[in-house]
């Protein structure tokens, strides 16, 4: 018979890993704040933003929220869903002719 929490990892990272990873959402939110300064990434500016802010958002799900640790179908869940919900928004910028000029 399975015991609870047997498909968990045995042991969760150590503070130093949990500061590893604020270094670099702090890093990547600093990115963000820059690219939103540089007027040559004007055209590319949504998708950049984008792919920083789902990385992040995976980053904190996985790693603070623990989902690292526990069965991936709840991290595909949790992704999936941020996943379905660009797919979604770029449908309905095409749908509404955002991206023609």
């Amino acid at each position: 018979m399975a015991t609870p929490g047997a498909g968990h990892e045995a042991s969760h990272p150590s503070p130093a890993k949990y500061a590893a990873i604020a270094v670099i959402l702090s890093v990547i939110t600093a990115v963000e704040v820059w690219v939103v300064y540089v007027e040559a990434l004007a055209g590319v500016l949504l998708p950049i933003l984008a792919v920083l802010s789902i990385t992040k958002f995976a980053l904190v799900g996985m790693f603070y929220m623990h989902l690292k640790f526990d069965s991936r179908l709840f991290s595909a869940m949790f992704v999936g869903g941020i996943v379905l919900t660009v797919g979604i928004i770029i449908a309905l910028m095409g749908l509404f002719q955002v991206f023609v000029d």
